[in-house]
């Protein structure tokens, strides 16, 4: 198990530097033109074009740029006040990318880890309903309000329930969007952070009931089901070791994507409607202004928690089913 764990991590670290490879050639070098001009502003002089060049490099070799850019990233992930140019800031307010994300880090996680624990939960136990009261009333319920809330646009769902139970202009039941840190107040944080679990959750766990219920349904018909049962064990033992930890390993790897790539920016949706000054609401302020370096911070932030999750489920998933593992 240890060598498949490290050479796992091997191949995350190699991944990693191919997404940042294609990150910066996709942000700075394809898009043509000199970057400083897109710096500098609408109608530049020639001097403060050449100067913008010299202090961020981009009057050097390509791999060079790339060199300084990592480098910049790194400096910014450091403690301490730094220079503009010696980190990855922002082309209009030459605040630090790195920083800033750093700040919007803990409203995301909030957001991500609640709403994902949720989701899990409920998506099992939607699945599990749906499995064993198979072709049943219930199983038909259960099916449509989870088709129901597959269906509905995060978004759309945010502003109905932001509005009616959190801008009710008499009683409102629930915070009107915001952040409150969990270390200043854990009640507030509880009750800012519900709806937008609730919302950010519905769709994945109607997904994850349908595919928990066909994943069920499919092992139960296994020969090692049919066996358990013949030698007469408890039916509630069987559909717990046998059934439902097999039908799981794919309910793993799926959570381990969605959960990294809702916090790698999936999220951006929900906490731009309950306001939210995450990951993802600083990404759709940037994108607005067109300004490429957050961009850019943010896409190497969510490809870093994809690249993570990817290598964590791999590892889970080997250990769950020993016979994926190579040899």
């Amino acid at each position: 198990m240890l060598p498949f764990i490290i050479r796992r991590f091997l191949g995350m670290l190699s991944v990693l530097f191919a997404v940042s490879v294609f990150v910066f050639l996709i942000f700075i070098i394809i898009p043509g033109g000199d970057p400083a001009s897109r710096i500098a502003g609408k109608h530049p002089t020639r001097e403060n074009i050449i100067n913008i060049q010299k202090k961020w490099g981009f009057d050097k070799p390509v791999y060079v740029q790339y060199v300084q850019m990592m480098k910049k990233v790194g400096t910014g992930l450091l403690p301490g006040t730094h220079s503009q140019y010696d980190v990855l800031s922002s082309f209009d307010d030459q605040s630090n990318v790195v920083q800033e994300i750093r700040k919007g880090i803990p409203a995301t996680f909030s957001l991500c880890i609640g709403a994902g624990l949720i989701w899990l939960f409920w998506g099992i136990i939607v699945g599990v309903i749906s499995a064993v009261t198979a072709g049943k009333v219930t199983d038909r319920a259960v099916t449509t309000i989870a088709l129901v809330g597959i269906s509905m646009p995060v978004f759309w769902l945010g502003i109905i329930v932001r509005y009616f139970l959190a801008e009710r202009p008499l009683h409102p039941w629930f915070p009107d969007g915001g952040y409150v840190p969990l270390t200043q107040s854990p009640w507030e944080w509880y009750k800012h952070l519900i709806l937008p679990w609730f919302v950010l959750s519905v769709l994945f766990i109607g997904f994850y009931g349908r595919v928990l219920r066909s994943n069920i349904l499919d092992t139960i018909n296994e020969d090692y089901v049919r066996t358990a049962k013949a030698k007469g064990l408890d039916p509630r033992r069987v559909m717990a070791k046998h059934v439902l930890r097999n039908s799981l390993i794919p309910i793993v790897t799926l959570f381990g994507l969605d959960f990294a790539a809702v916090l790698g920016g999936g999220a951006i949706l929900t906490e731009t409607v309950f306001d939210l000054h995450g990951v993802g609401f600083y990404a759709a302020e940037r994108v607005g202004a067109l300004d490429l370096p957050p961009i850019m911070g943010v896409t190497l932030y969510g490809a870093f928690f994809i690249v993570l999750f990817s290598a964590i489920v791999d590892i889970v998933y080997a250990y769950l089913d020993p016979r994926i593992r190579p040899t």
